[in-house]
Order: structure tokens, then C-alpha cells, then sequence
């Protein structure tokens, strides 16, 4: 039974890293082909771009992550009625919010939404350009990371790896064509993220052709199916996620405007290089908290303590060298990193440095803390998990205020010292309540 939990952890896990890469690499590939085809500010262009493509991540966490972690509970007990509305709310749901998002933003306020997240004349023209094409395919982005998730827990990982590599592939060579060939500049890479979550998403559509897999399927009426108290149990199983998101968005409209203010262009675009590595790290704590919801559920949802443990305990195993591998990379070249994403310039060059060593340690427990969130989730403790949700960006924006106005040569140490502070008080909370890991016997979901 152990080498079959383990087989199954390590092909979700890489079924979801691979996902993962759809919604952080487009952006890290963007970031180094604009840095180095376009100029400098177009990476700080895309940062500043960030807490909207947050907000709709945002969105896919509360609607189809929570309603994929539904999903697996009732596969795990063998209710496919119940998993086919909860499919269906979520995917339309989402969906819906999307268009309505692209029309909003993409269509009827576009530079409103710009100034918004930028007010350096230099770079707003470039920040316009990107975040227009971001939110007109928005709804692509959605269903991209819901059918990935929804294919995934009914069983068909692999097909989920093949889509998100034949995409970011696509989106890869899009970007030089587009970029370069064609002069679309740094909309090109926006429109070339789109078109490769499009072709995704005809991939993933392959899963229903099998009989097997269209238990899981849209349905519009069917006994037991009312929407209005599905979708309800949706957004409350989604809500500690989306609200880590919802703050994440905060910290980075924040944190943006402190380092334009306090450090200038220099300044945003080492903090734009420390994002982008951020994203490096979310393509593991993304694919190992996936993986405990889909494959932690399906045990919650069976009983089966032993093995919910084992995948735990895989998850935080994986997390932890996955980690000391990227620290080790970033620390032996950090000067290869800052000319990757198009550095020429010495001062932001020794800034992105400076800022890239301290930023790969504070990363580190910011994993931790994201990881041990899901876990609380999965044995019911409900009130540790939104503790967490609210406080791990919420925290960094006072320190990082302090650090600002008193020393701003220090500005770099705010993140690590948030999450040291924020780890103790995890501890102390977990202490106080008396939170247990262990099992109800009711369902916790």
C-alpha cells in the first residue's frame, strides 16, 4: 500500500509542478525575453503587472482549487453526482468571473487599471501594454489552471503534464516570434501566454473522450444538484487559499509602490528579479500543496490516517530539497541571474545581487508556513488555517513600512524577518487552541 501512495504522490506531484509552470513560468520566460528584447523596464513593467495576474489566480484558489479538494473527497467515496455539480458550478462559475474581469478591465478601463499600479511615466506606457492583453485572457488563464485541476484529481495527471508542456512551449516560442518578428513588443508576450493556455486547454479536453473519465462531467440538471449551496461549500473550502491570495495581491501593490518610492528604478527591477524567483519557488509549493489536496483528500475522504501521513510527510521531504536546490543555484551566480532577466548596468547588477542572496533565504520559510496551511486544512483546523491565510503576506507590509522609513538600506531583510516573526506566532497559536493533527470521524469537508 505504500509504494502504491508513493507512486501515486510523485505522479500528481509532477503533474502539478508541470501546472504550475502555467501560471508562473509564462511570466519568468516573459521577464527574461522582454529584459533582454526590449529594455529593463518592460521586466519592472511586468512586475508592477503582477498583483493582477495575483487576482486572478486568486480566483481560480477560491472556486475550482477548493471545489478540486470537494472533488476529491466525494471520488474518494464514490459520490459522482455530487462531483459532477461540483465540476460544473466551479468551471462556470470561474469562467463567468473571468469575462467579466476582461470586459472591465481589458475593454472599458485599461489605463485606469494601469495607474492603479503605476505611476512612473517611464514605465507605464509598457505596464498599459502587457496588463491590457493580461486581462482580455484572463478566462483562458481560469480555465487552464480549473480543467488542470479537475483532470488531475479524476485521475489522468499525465494528460495534465502533456497539455502544460506542449503549452509553456508554445508560449515559449511565441514570445521570441512575437517579440522579435513580429514587433509586438511587450504585448507579444502576454498574447503568447493566451494562445499557449488556449492550446492547453483543447488538450485537457482530451480526458473526457475515454468512458471511464465522464463520470466527471458538465451536467445542467441531475438529482442532488443545486447550485446556490454548492457554490456556497465551494468558496468556503477555496476561502484560506484565496485569502493567502487576496493579501499576496495586497503585499505586491504594497511592496511595488514602497520599493518605486524608496529605491527607484533600481530598486523595482531587483525587487521585479526577486518576484520572478519567487515564482521558481511557487512551481514547487504549488505542485506539492496540489498534490496534498487532490491525493490528501482522496485519503481523508476513505479514513485512511496512515496514508495521509505518508503523503504529508512526502510533501514536506520534497519541499525541503527542492528548496536547498534552488538557495544553492541562486547563491553560487546571483550576477548570472540579475544579467539573465537583462541587467547591464553595474548598479543593478550589485542591487539585484544584494537583493537576490536575502531573498532566496527568505523564501524559505514562507514554503514552510504555505505547506503547513494546506495541512491544517486537511485535519479540519480551520481557524489555523486562516490565521496563516491572512498573516503570511499581511505581516511583511508593517515590517516592511518600518524598514522603509528607518532604515532603508534594510529594506530587503523585511520579507525574512516577517516570516520568522510569523512562524512563532503559528507556534504559539497552535499551542494556545490545543490544534490537533488527527482525523474526524465526521467529514472535515
Amino acid at each position: 500500500m505504500n509504494n502504491d501512495i508513493s507512486k501515486q504522490f510523485y505522479n500528481y506531484l509532477w503533474a502539478y509542478i508541470l501546472v504550475a509552470l502555467s501560471g508562473c513560468l509564462g511570466n519568468v520566460v516573459d521577464g527574461i525575453i522582454v529584459g533582454n528584447l526590449t529594455s529593463e523596464d518592460g521586466v519592472s513593467a511586468i512586475n508592477l503587472s503582477k498583483p493582477v495576474n495575483q487576482l486572478i489566480f486568486t480566483l481560480h484558489l477560491l472556486i475550482n482549487a477548493g471545489a478540486g479538494m470537494l472533488v476529491g473527497y466525494a471520488i474518494g467515496q464514490g459520490d459522482f453526482v455530487r462531483a459532477r455539480g461540483l465540476f460544473t458550478s466551479a468551471l462556470t462559475f470561474s469562467t463567468s468571473i473571468g469575462v467579466v474581469l476582461a470586459v472591465m478591465g481589458g475593454i472599458l478601463l485599461p489605463d485606469e487599471t494601469t495607474h492603479l499600479l503605476c505611476n512612473n511615466q517611464q514605465i507605464l506606457p509598457l505596464a498599459r501594454d502587457y496588463l491590457q492583453v493580461l486581462l482580455l485572457g484572463n478566462p483562458a488563464f481560469i480555465l487552464m489552471w480549473g480543467l488542470s485541476t479537475m483532470v488531475g484529481v479524476n485521475g489522468q495527471p499525465k494528460l495534465v503534464s502533456i497539455a502544460v508542456i506542449i503549452d509553456n512551449t508554445v508560449n515559449l516560442l511565441l514570445d521570441i516570434v512575437f517579440i522579435k518578428y513580429f514587433d509586438w513588443g511587450i504585448a507579444g508576450s502576454s498574447i503568447a501566454t493566451v494562445v499557449g493556455h488556449l492550446i492547453g486547454i483543447s488538450i485537457l479536453s482530451l480526458h473526457w473522450l475515454k468512458p471511464e473519465h465522464r463520470r466527471l462531467k458538465f451536467v445542467w440538471r441531475e438529482s442532488n444538484f443545486h447550485i446556490l449551496p454548492i457554490i456556497t461549500k465551494i468558496v468556503s473550502q477555496g476561502a484560506p487559499l484565496a485569502i493567502a491570495s487576496i493579501c499576496l495581491t495586497l503585499l505586491l501593490l504594497f511592496a511595488n509602490t514602497t520599493v518605486l518610492s524608496t529605491m527607484g528604478r533600481t530598486g523595482i527591477f531587483a525587487f521585479a528579479v526577486c518576484m520572478n524567483l519567487l515564482q521558481v519557488y511557487n512551481l514547487f509549493i504549488s505542485g506539492t500543496c496540489q498534490t496534498l489536496q487532490s491525493l490528501g483528500t482522496i485519503q481523508v475522504g476513505k479514513g485512511d490516517a496512515d496514508n495521509l501521513h505518508l503523503v504529508i510527510r512526502k510533501g514536506f521531504c520534497f519541499i525541503t530539497i527542492a528548496m536547498i536546490v534552488t538557495c544553492i543555484f541562486v547563491w553560487i551566480d546571483p550576477q548570472f541571474v540579475a544579467i539573465l532577466f537583462g541587467a547591464t548596468t553595474p548598479e543593478m547588477i550589485t542591487e539585484t545581487d544584494k537583493a537576490l542572496r536575502i531573498f532566496t533565504i527568505s523564501f524559505i520559510p514562507f514554503s514552510y508556513i504555505y505547506v503547513l496551511m494546506i495541512v491544517y486544512k486537511l485535519y479540519s483546523q480551520h481557524h489555523m488555517a486562516l490565521f496563516i491565510s491572512f498573516t503570511l503576506s499581511l505581516a511583511v507590509i508593517p515590517i516592511l513600512w518600518i524598514m522603509a522609513q528607518v532604515a532603508p538600506e534594510m529594506l530587503w531583510f523585511s520579507y525574512l524577518v516577517a516570516y520568522l516573526v510569523e512562524i512563532m506566532l503559528i507556534a504559539m497559536l497552535h499551542k494556545i487552541t490545543r490544534s490537533k493533527f488527527s482525523l474526524m470521524t465526521k467529514s472535515p469537508l
